[in-house]
């Protein structure tokens, strides 16, 4: 949706960026002209991922190993990137992530701590490392981060990631009206609803039963593609939405309004039944 050569010039930090959304976004950067980094615990991965990248776009991606929980990993990823490409990355896309289904009663502390340490303070320490430096060197950045349609809304089952990303969005927000003013930074967020990843579904759905309710209560009646949230993100991150920040725009296929309308089961009324009810109404208004 974007010109060609949009992100010339830019350096690109994707978290998360070996696999599923993460890969995805990279690879419409890359496709754009950035110079694309990608990080992950897994080096394997992402070195695949990067070659893979390179292959589709034409232009080298470079694999870090990083643990976006520890401040130290993320000062040395950094100290790389600076490195290499001769400052701190222009746009930083906050994507890695955890996250598991389980009744609420039987979560540990430990798997709490987990994935909010990986979500919640795990966006805190690339974010505010990466600020700092770019302030240190009066460069703006954009930081935009992944969170979830249920962020705002609460859900079940998955109470920690809940939670965590419910902190990501009030950073975004939070950061936005501080540093906007003062640094010339922009914060943005994208809730995705259900994108169909191997990943993703495999620890969330792993008996694959609640991808076909997912498309059905949908008013798009499908689920969503990486390469759409990619598109929306390199716009996001562009010149192009320089107006947009302290935002999160959801990206659901209408899940989100289809679920909360009390009324929306109507849908299940046939043409047969409303002329039935039509003339009930009409009677019962006559009276």
């Amino acid at each position: 949706m974007l010109p060609a050569g949009t992100y010339d010039n830019k350096t690109v930090l994707v978290t998360g960026g070996g696999t599923g959304l993460g890969k995805a976004m990279a690879t419409t950067f890359s496709k754009l002209g950035a110079n694309v980094v990608i990080a992950s615990r897994k080096q394997p991965v992402i070195d695949e991922a990067a070659k893979e990248i390179s292959e589709a776009s034409g232009r080298a991606v470079r694999a870090i190993s990083c643990d976006v929980t520890s401040l130290d990993n993320v000062k040395a990823m950094l100290d790389t990137i600076e490195s290499e490409f001769g400052a701190p990355p222009h746009v930083v896309c906050n994507n890695a992530a955890g996250n598991f289904i389980a009744p609420s009663e039987r979560l540990s502390a430990n798997a709490f701590a987990r994935i909010v340490d990986i979500v919640l303070n795990g966006t805190a320490n690339v974010t505010l490392e990466t600020a700092r430096r770019l302030n240190a060197v009066e460069q703006a950045g954009v930081f935009l981060a992944i969170t979830t349609t249920y962020a705002s809304t609460g859900s079940g089952f998955v109470v920690p990631s809940a939670c965590a990303k419910a902190g990501v969005e009030a950073m975004i927000k939070s950061l936005a009206a501080e540093w906007g003013p003062k640094f010339g930074h922009r914060f943005v967020g994208v809730a995705p609803g259900p994108i169909e990843t191997k990943g993703a579904f495999s620890r969330l759905d792993p008996s694959g039963q609640f991808r076909s309710h997912m498309i059905d209560r949908s008013p798009s009646k499908r689920l969503g593609v990486p390469e759409e949230l990619a598109n929306l993100v390199s716009f996001l991150c562009s010149p192009y939405a320089s107006w947009i920040t302290g935002e999160i725009v959801t990206l659901d296929g209408g899940e989100k309004p289809g679920l909360s309308g009390e009324f929306n089961a109507l849908q299940q009324v046939s043409d047969k039944e409303w002329d039935m009810l039509e003339k009930m109404i009409r009677g019962k208004n006559k009276e």
